[in-house]
């Protein structure tokens, strides 16, 4: 049995992500010495995935990555590389993969979501190796060997935004090489990008129309063989040679945390926390919440720190989650900044344009962690 620190209120985050790292830091603005944090995670690094859309496009471009190690040193936090196991949350005890049990006096469960292929014949996206993915369709597409090419989003569960990007940017690099190309975009959206709502969408919708890209809503599909398209309601079909799709989203296997919901997400209240057991939270892709972003995943984090770091004696009020999304679309001459809030449990759009009119200007809008990345790759930081 192993307690952090029996002096401090011992906060274990179970997670190496945007959630995680967000919490961590706002745990250490708002509770300073009261906390003792914990982060579990197995990977050595963080890595900054929106960019990751580029390398395939650009030369020499790849995603920053951060060493967790330098960062849990940076904010006075205790890195353990292992992985979450089960929940025992009678006698507030993790268990982990390498048989190690963990007290805590809180939990945060930021494991994000599994990602799985929902189609056998095309090829599923992994930001962990984008730009290895798609080096051959763009060497094919160049070369002349493909013609038509289909993007699909398969679920209304996932962040659509980079499916968008991918569809531009090889719009855009057919182009410049003119190579001639059908290129279809398929969504089970109302309308492109609709999460952004109509004035953005309309937008979106333009866009993809100047670059020739042809867009098919409210629309789900089956491969029921190579190169072909089964779109469903309406029973068609469509030819391509290549299919590039979405990954299907999934809640990861989390023993002893009670799930009300189904594909293994974990519901949440307005505050993180997880209902039915005592000071366990979750923030992020793992929870219920349907929008699957990097900066949703901060500001669900940062409404669990607060009520951890109030149950922790610090003077703080916490505030429930009131979701803001921004997002930056790639593949333009510009970037497009698009932001939406919910209003009366809708997404409104706030903002869509060639700049931003917020402070928060990066991929991932997160009110700790964008700064202190943004510090880091400024003068190189131990953390890079």
């Amino acid at each position: 049995m192993t307690s952090s620190n029996s002096d401090s209120f011992n906060v274990l985050i179970a997670g190496g992500g945007v959630a995680a790292l967000e919490a961590a830091l706002a745990l250490r603005e708002l509770a300073g010495d009261r906390v003792h944090t914990t982060l579990l995670a197995p990977e050595a690094e963080f890595v900054y995935r929106p960019m990751k859309v580029l390398e395939p496009f650009v030369a020499f471009s790849d995603a920053r990555r951060y060493s967790l190690e330098a960062i849990a040193r940076d904010i006075g936090a205790e890195l353990r590389r292992d992985a979450f196991k089960r929940l025992e949350p009678d006698r507030r005890v993790v268990h982990s993969e390498l048989g190690v049990q963990l007290e805590y006096d809180a939990v945060l469960l930021a494991l994000g979501a599994i990602a799985r292929p929902r189609f056998e014949y095309a090829l599923t996206l992994d930001d962990h190796g984008l730009g290895e993915q798609l080096q051959g369709l763009i060497e094919a597409l160049e070369r002349g060997r493909i013609h038509r090419l289909a993007f699909v989003i398969p679920g209304p569960r996932s962040w659509p935004l980079p499916i968008y990007e991918l569809a531009l940017l090889t719009a855009r690099r057919a182009y410049e090489t003119g190579t001639e190309v059908s290129i279809t975009l398929v969504t089970p959206e109302d309308a492109p990008l609709a999460i952004f709502g109509t004035q953005a969408s309309d937008a979106v919708e333009r866009l993809l129309d100047e670059h020739h890209i042809r867009t098919i809503t409210s629309a789900y599909c089956e491969t029921p063989r190579p190169g072909l398209l089964s779109i469903h309601p309406g029973a068609r079909e469509l030819r391509v040679d290549r299919i590039v799709a979405l990954p299907e989203l999934f809640g990861p296997d989390t023993p002893g945390v009670p799930k009300s919901v189904a594909d293994g997400f974990i519901s949440v209240d307005a505050f993180g926390r997880v209902p039915s057991v005592e000071r366990v939270f979750a923030a992020g892709d793992i929870t219920d919440f349907r929008v699957k972003h990097g900066g949703i995943a901060a500001q669900q984090a940062d409404a669990a720190a607060e009520a951890i770091s109030a149950l922790a004696g610090a003077p703080v009020e916490p505030r429930p989650f009131a979701p803001v999304i921004h997002g930056i679309l790639l593949g333009r001459t510009k970037p497009l900044y698009l932001s939406a809030q919910v209003i009366g449990g809708h997404w409104s759009t706030t903002d869509v344009g060639d700049t931003s009119t917020s402070s928060l200007t990066t991929k991932i809008a997160a009110k700790y962690l964008a700064p202190y990345l943004s510090t880091h790759d400024r003068v190189g930081g131990s953390a890079t």
